[in-house]
């Protein structure tokens, strides 16, 4: 096992958090699985082995100060993020431990920025929001593409889904986001996010083959509108999702993800294409892979790794592309995840 002190998985029995809790212990990291349902966690605890449980509600500070006891870090993978992304950071920051959560909720993530900043970067302790899918991985590339320029006129991240079969969690964040921002649309224009009622449209995209071109909707707005400004000078971040996967999400019916193989992965596969233009000039960076779920273990174990051997840039609330040596960071994901920089 890793020699480091245990991390600890809050929302750990969650299909995010299984994922996660699978790719700690490939690493070799003592793990902890926290959360609300205590009969779940022994259940999965007896199935995984060699781990500690912790049972842990949000609404009980003292709960969550036992589960993060002597641990080296936390992973949040328990949404809605509204819930339980401010008690589960406080309690990290009481411990004085880094926090990785991934969260893709927008109104979520901003707050973290906004209302934790000052404490975080008081205490000296790095806070990753959105280290995921959606909002990490997007940022990751937009920070690699982007090289030396410190600032941009536009930032596109464009989602290439073959489909998207959400997990019950995924809906229940929806739901919420949808609630918190009374039905209104958001978008990242003018160097700020604008909530506004226009309709929805679609454009086609060029996506790196052998996707190609493929219909989107256009300003299908994702995590990345949070976490892009919060480094990079840019006034416009617009993102863009496969009409396919849309409809899939925007239908009640559509099924949750389905393992296929023996990492219990879906046949869910991606493209993420991000374009940064500055002064005239574009660069781009792609990533494709398989299971946007699965992917986000990866993703939130190494930047739990990285920070817990020294290699993160900063301290404080930060974003992944802040937070980490971008295109370092990016090939490490392999062979989970396939990249294209500019060279």
């Amino acid at each position: 096992m890793n020699a480091t002190a245990a991390v600890v998985v809050f929302g750990a029995t969650g299909h995010t958090g299984r994922f996660v809790v699978a790719e700690l212990r490939r690493r070799g990291f003592a793990t902890v699985v926290s959360g609300r349902d205590a009969a779940r966690l022994e259940a999965l605890a007896a199935e995984w082995g060699e781990v500690e449980v912790r049972p842990a509600t949000v609404d009980d500070p003292g709960s969550l100060d036992r589960a993060l006891a002597g641990a080296a870090a936390v992973v949040n993978c328990a949404g809605p993020f509204a819930v339980t992304a401010g008690p589960v950071v406080e309690a990290a920051l009481r411990a004085g431990i880094p926090y990785v959560d991934v969260a893709a909720e927008i109104e979520a993530n901003a707050s973290m920025f906004a209302d934790r900043a000052e404490a975080a970067h008081a205490a000296g302790t790095p806070v990753v929001p959105a280290m995921a899918f959606y909002g990490g991985l997007g940022d990751l590339l937009v920070t690699a593409a982007m090289g030396e320029w410190t600032a941009a006129d536009r930032v596109q991240v464009a989602y290439g889904l073959n489909g998207w079969h959400p997990t019950p969690g995924t809906r229940v964040a929806g739901r919420v986001s949808h609630e918190r921002r009374a039905g209104r649309r958001v978008r990242f224009a003018d160097g700020a996010l604008q909530y506004h009622d226009d309709e929805p449209w679609e454009q086609d995209w060029v996506f790196p083959e052998p996707v190609g071109r493929r219909a989107v909707i256009a300003e299908f707005t994702m995590a990345d509108v949070v976490t892009v400004p919060s480094h990079v000078t840019v006034p416009e971040v617009r993102t863009y999702m496969s009409v396919e996967a849309a409809r899939d999400l925007a239908e009640e019916d559509t099924p949750a993800p389905e393992a296929v193989d023996a990492l219990g992965r879906s046949d869910q596969t991606f493209v993420v294409e991000v374009v940064v233009s500055a002064g005239g000039v574009e660069r781009r960076a792609s990533a494709r892979g398989r299971d946007i779920y699965a992917v986000t273990a990866p993703l939130a174990v190494e930047a739990v790794e990285r920070i817990l051997a020294g290699r993160a840039r900063t301290t404080g609330v930060a974003s992944a592309g802040a937070m980490f040596d971008a295109a370092d960071f990016l090939r490490a994901l392999s062979p989970y995840v396939s990249v294209e920089l500019p060279h």
